[in-house]
């Protein structure tokens, strides 16, 4: 267990897996757009560094962190977008590949994200005159498929998220069916009818982009859903809801109390385990004008308001599904083939997120607070999806990502989970107020790059001849340029079998008259008679031409056939092989996939066997890492313990020094008095014994009134020592005359004055002076002797 004073370090991040070759992933690409400040003196707190890499910086006035000082953060994207690029620009960047990847039948999901007023509604949408992503994405797409667009009806929808196709002959009653009823959405081309102005400046896109390699022997068609996800709840923004012709006005929001609000749809699963809308409108559109006038009655549908930060503020999430369902022709290039199983379907989700937002700076109240709750919970759950992939993918973990918790995550759950591509363009505004929400939007765009998707499969192969779609066109052209050189068409109706009769009857002689007037006329009829024979000869001419004609143009026909038969093997035989070489690759394929698969389950186990021995690493250098801790804490432990008994034994030997020498000195001091006294008695004694006693002088009188006082202290051994703090002087009296032994005739000499210590002559007064000491010196007896001058005799 690591000590709490050691801070606990976050888990080491392992190595993303990297993706085998049959399952190749990409990051998810995250573009960054910067508004325009409006109006443009406004403080701004981001900076464009270059194509990839963009910095913000805090405003002045914003508080600093926790060092007191401003911190500039720089973030990384795919690319840039600075406040000059253009529409265009931008759509041959995020747009113009997904567009690309719809015909070639993947999916894709592009979803713009960013604070309200980031200009997030403009990106996708436009301006009259500039027009956005989604008006190009629909021109790109008819700019691509408008020759090989099928008849309305040959493609219907079934409900359940699939696609059923339909003959010519059920598709034409489909269309009589639909316009005998009333029309709700219109059907016809909009290049017919006059378009709304409030978008006919949008969708004029003088850029003619188009995909190059379309598939030519494919017929396509265009089905279009607008929806919105509002308050966590689906609603389709294309369902007509009937109007009563008594009531017209009955359920119009705003005028009637009883207004009844556009049922909510719920989220379904199909057999692909797709996610898709139940009951959603899908509207088949045949060109763009038609596709976006089915989108701007959407749009005037879409719930906005009004707040502080922006007039026209989006209170849901919009989604526009463009769904592109194609199949092929059949083997002669004239119809399209009924199977079910060779119809393939793919759709490009453009998604408007509602602004992220705080209601302390809307001064949201009511309905407007729960919107802005509700916005704020989807968008918080999408962070959470994003942040569990992410852990996932990085570090092997396998934990439930919460696509339930908001419709929004559980309708694209599949495209994180490998169904396309995935773009976002985070919309940002540069203006200083909208700082700490655009810290937050980086910080996610950030988190959301390390996210990879796996790539979607390609389109299968049908297996018909391709090309097969012209060659049927350029053969009927030679056919009839044929027949037109040899008299026309055979069988072209009743008119042209007419006009043929009147040209062979005028070109036959015409006939003489036949009356006969008179009976022995013999004229008339020999006339007739060479008429008719000519007529019979130009006749009998006319059919060996014919049936020359017929025999030449059957034998042309017998060429052809034997042409056509001859390719048909030809054909045959490069199918045969073909087929051999595709049923060889397609051995080589199992084999190689059994061996991808052998190879991946080592990599499976390889990868559990690397986790195990990184968990049992990281253990063993956690229990590394405590024990060095501890090791480390005894060790410093043992140091500062060190130095303090090395400090208390230096603090002990200097005591003890300076005590030894204290002692030293003392003891010196003592022997050198007792040697002083040693030498004063000797010189005493000396003197003493070279002095007449008629010298001798007499004792001074001690002063008894005086009595000494000192202090008592207690020694390191357990003793005490006394240190006088008084001088006691000790004098030798005279003794009383009685008791010792006058000096010789003392009334014949003159009375002496106090006797002083120079005038202490006799031998007892000397060895008293000088065995007695000072009390309370503290240098020894005797010690104070050494700075006295000697005495002199008298």
């Amino acid at each position: 267990m690591k000590s709490a004073m050691r801070p606990v370090k976050p888990p080491r991040r392992l190595p993303p897996k990297k993706p085998s070759s049959t399952n190749q992933k990409d990051p998810v690409g995250v573009y960054c757009r910067v508004r325009p400040l409006s109006p443009p003196d406004q403080e701004c707190c981001i900076e464009v560094i270059n194509e990839s890499l963009l910095q913000l910086h805090p405003p002045d006035g914003c508080k600093v962190n926790r060092n007191g000082e401003y911190k500039e953060t720089q973030y990384s994207f795919k690319q840039v977008f600075g406040t000059q690029v253009t529409q265009n620009e931008l759509f041959d960047v995020v747009s113009k590949p997904l567009v690309e990847d719809l015909i070639r039948a993947k999916n894709g999901l592009l979803f713009t994200y960013g604070v309200t007023g980031s200009g997030k509604t403009h990106t996708m949408t436009g301006s009259p005159g500039d027009g956005g992503l989604l008006p190009r994405c629909l021109s790109m797409i008819f700019n691509s498929i408008g020759n090989f667009q099928a008849k309305r009806y040959v493609f219907k929808p079934d409900e359940k998220n699939g696609m059923d196709v339909q003959n010519e002959v059920d598709a034409l009653l489909e269309r009589q069916k639909k316009e005998i009823q009333p029309q709700v959405i219109p059907r016809t081309p909009m290049s017919r009818q006059r378009m709304d102005p409030e978008f006919a400046d949008m969708i004029n896109i003088q850029e003619h982009c188009k995909v190059e390699d379309v598939d030519e022997d494919s017929v396509y068609s265009v089905f279009v859903s607008y929806i919105e996800i509002y308050n966590n709840y689906i609603y389709d923004l294309l369902e007509e809801i009937p109007l009563d012709p008594i009531k017209p006005k009955w359920n119009t929001p705003g005028r009637n109390a009883d207004f009844i609000p556009p049922q909510s749809r719920i989220l379904r699963e199909d057999l692909n385990h797709n996610m898709y809308v139940a009951g959603c409108t899908e509207v088949e559109v045949k060109s763009t004008e038609e596709a976006f006038d089915v989108f701007w009655k959407g749009q005037k549908r879409r719930r906005i308001a009004n707040t502080q930060l922006n007039r026209e503020s989006s209170r849901s999430h919009s989604v526009f599904i463009i769904k592109l369902a194609q199949a092929p022709l059949d083997a002669d290039g004239d119809n399209i083939l009924q199977e079910r199983e060779q119809i393939t379907l793919s759709q490009l989700s453009l998604v408007d997120l509602a602004g992220s937002e705080r209601t302390n700076r809307t001064k949201a109240e009511g309905n407007r607070l729960r919107e802005a709750g509700n916005i704020n919970q989807s968008l918080m759950t999408l962070r959470t999806c994003i942040e569990v992939l992410r852990e996932n993918q990085l570090c092997g973990t396998n934990k439930m990502v919460p696509y339930r918790d908001s419709k929004l995550t559980h309708l694209f759950k599949n495209y994180f989970d490998g169904e396309g591509k995935v773009r976002m363009i985070v919309c940002v505004n540069p203006k200083a107020d909208d700082y700490e929400e655009s810290l937050q939007v980086m910080r996610f765009a950030e988190m959301t790059q390390e996210v990879e998707v796996a790539r979607p499969v390609d389109k299968p192969i049908c297996g018909l001849t391709p090309g097969r779609r012209y060659r049927n066109q350029a053969f009927k052209e030679e056919l009839t340029r044929r027949l037109e050189d040899r008299g026309g068409p055979i069988n072209g109706g009743d008119a042209e079998d007419q006009a043929v009769v009147e040209i062979l009857i005028q070109s036959f002689p015409p006939l003489p008259s036949c009356e006969l007037l008179d009976a022995n006329d013999d004229q008339t009829l020999p006339k007739l008679i060479e008429v008719l024979e000519k007529r019979r000869r130009i006749r009998q001419m006319m059919a060996e031409e014919f049936n020359k004609n017929v025999c030449t143009f059957r034998a042309m026909l017998q060429d052809l056939n034997g042409v056509v038969t001859a390719k048909e093997n030809f054909a045959q035989g490069k199918m045969t092989e073909k087929d051999k070489m595709i049923a060889s690759q397609k051995s080589e394929i199992d084999r190689l996939d059994k061996k991808i698969k052998t190879l991946e389950y080592k990599i499976d186990i390889l990868e559990k066997t690397t986790t195990i021995y990184e968990d049992e690493k990281r253990t063993m250098q956690q229990d590394l890492d405590n024990h060095q801790h501890k090791l480390q804490r005894q060790l410093s432990d043992k140091r500062r313990l060190e130095a303090r008994l090395q400090g208390m034994m230096t603090d002990n030997a200097m005591k003890w020094e300076k005590e030894c020498e204290r002692r030293v000195a003392a003891k010196q001091i003592e022997m050198q008095n007792k040697l002083w006294v040693k030498d004063e008695k000797l010189k005493q004694l000396k003197a003493i014994v070279t002095e007449t006693k008629s010298d001798k002088p007499e004792r001074p009188p001690r002063e008894k009134d005086r009595e000494p006082r000192g202090d008592v202290f207690k020694t390191r051994g357990g003793g005490q020592s006394v240190q006088f703090t008084d001088i006691e002087t000790l004098r030798q009296q005279s003794p009383p005359s009685g008791g010792r032994k006058r000096r010789s005739s003392p009334s014949n000499q003159p009375p002496q004055a106090e006797t002083t210590d120079s005038e202490w002559t006799d031998v007892e007064t000397r060895c008293s002076v000088a065995v007695e000491m000072r009390a309370g010196s503290n240098l020894g007896p005797g010690y104070e002797h050494h700075a006295m001058s000697k005495r002199r005799r008298p």
